[in-house]
């Protein structure tokens, strides 16, 4: 079973006069596949949300069913990490399609077997399973982005990549509303997404592939004469998980900072998100129809948001990734102001403040995926970036739903702004400690410009 993962062998080099339009090609291809590959990840990592109306007229509380979807943020959380390891030593193309074919199956049974949501515990065991195969879908694209673009031109494709959550993310409502058009079945939530994603998985097997070494190909490093000063031939042999965690992970303190940093990212980004709705009704009057379609525009705004640090990120700062951060920060920091001091009967800046959120906190939620790619060795990346996303999830996003909703029981409203806003200073401040770095980095790319 483990050598159904290993990755796939290096074979000759083609000719030289034949390895641009096979690199062109073949990135064109391999995006495509990790693109639609993760947004079809997305399908069916919300869609439970869609049941629990359906499941509540089934006799289940709210508390219950909260409950058993917290589960797969918990899962999520831990398995991106340990996920990262194990991708690390994988082909991405077998391990990004076993892990959607595995979730699929679980949404599968919660959609054709009565047992399978019969009671809250199953429910969350399931949702558990859900969360840990979903988090084989980041750390195999991350591996991929790493081999196959070099730094110079990794920000702009990794933030037009990262836009595949908000496009699989907005699609699951759709499917939804197809499956009861053509099933008049609630579970319809459940099997319609699977399904879809079970097409995606083919897809992604017959496009993705390993390395360009696999295909005969030099390392994109050689081939885009993009040399990094610290790279060497050490930077293409394989690791031991030992070797990754002493060397690259443990000892790396700029990790650890933005590490610590996508936790106060991931509170602010869940904190708006996942409140909005009880805010907006609670203090600024507004109707479910209005907060559905601001909660709708948050998601969808983060997309140009996404690709518009992107490209500030490799062309106006030149790869300093702390920089864009810090800027992106200090601007969802005055939109967050707004939106919270905004006083209610003007439901437009409402709208605004929470357009302006999502476009901005999109950014530095990649940003800090991307920079950990940035920080270790390729073979190293996708540990690395599961170490961050494990930070944002089991820090981030417990405090966004639990200590955001415990702070605006003893508190208020103002109390949860007041540590949303506090999330936003600290992010700044842990974005400043790599701020050295990360100019060292964007000098020496300007130098090799």
């Amino acid at each position: 079973m483990i050598g159904f993962f290993m990755p796939a062998a290096h074979i000759p080099q083609v000719p030289a006069e034949q390895q641009g339009a096979l690199y062109s090609r073949l990135r064109w291809q391999i995006f495509l596949g990790i693109f639609i590959g993760y947004a079809g990840y997305y399908l069916i990592r919300k869609n439970f949300s869609l049941a629990v109306p359906y499941l509540v007229e089934q006799g289940f509380s709210r508390g219950d069913l909260g409950f058993a979807m917290s589960a797969v943020a918990i899962s999520y959380g831990f398995s991106k990490f340990l996920m990262g390891v194990v991708s690390d030593r994988s082909n991405p193309r077998v391990f990004l399609t076993v892990g959607l074919l595995l979730s699929a199956s679980i949404f599968l049974l919660m959609g054709f077997v009565p047992w399978a949501t019969s009671s809250v515990s199953i429910m969350f065991c399931l949702l558990f399973l859900n969360g840990w195969f979903q988090g084989m879908g980041w750390p195999p694209c991350g591996r991929t982005m790493v081999h196959w673009w070099s730094q110079k031109e990794r920000g702009q494709i990794v933030s037009i990549w990262n836009c595949a959550h908000n496009v699989g993310g907005g699609l699951v409502g759709p499917l939804f509303l197809l499956g009861m058009m053509w099933f008049a079945d609630w579970r319809s939530a459940f099997y319609v997404p699977a399904i879809a994603a079970i097409v995606v998985a083919v897809f992604i097997y017959a496009t993705m592939r390993d390395t360009p070494q696999s295909c005969g190909l030099p390392a994109i490093e050689v081939y885009k004469n993009d040399i990094p000063e610290d790279y060497s031939e050490k930077h293409e042999e394989e690791l031991s998980t030992k070797e990754i965690f002493k060397l690259y992970i443990l000892p790396n303190k700029l990790l650890w900072y933005i590490a610590f940093a996508n936790v106060f990212v991931y509170l602010l980004r869940y904190g708006v998100l996942d409140w909005a709705p009880t805010y907006l009704k609670e203090v600024k009057d507004f109707t479910v129809a209005k907060s559905s379609w601001a909660y709708f525009l948050y998601e969808w705004a983060g997309i140009p948001g996404t690709l518009l640090c992107g490209w500030m990120s490799d062309k106006f700062f030149k790869g300093n990734r702390a920089t864009t951060g810090i800027v992106f920060m200090v601007l969802v920091t005055l939109a967050t102001l707004v939106y919270w001091m905004n006083p209610a009967g003007n439901p437009t800046v409402d709208m605004l403040a929470l357009i302006a959120i999502g476009f901005l906190i999109y950014g530095p939620v990649m940003l800090i995926g991307l920079y950990a790619l940035e920080l270790a060795p390729k073979k190293a990346a996708g540990t690395a970036a599961g170490f961050t996303g494990l930070f944002g999830y089991l820090g981030g996003t417990v405090a966004a739903n639990a200590v955001v909703g415990y702070t605006v029981d003893a508190f208020g409203w103002d109390g949860g702004f007041m540590l949303m806003i506090g999330s936003c200073i600290m992010s700044i401040l842990l974005f400043m400690l790599t701020l050295k770095h990360s100019n060292q980095l964007a000098n020496a790319a300007a130098k090799s410009a």
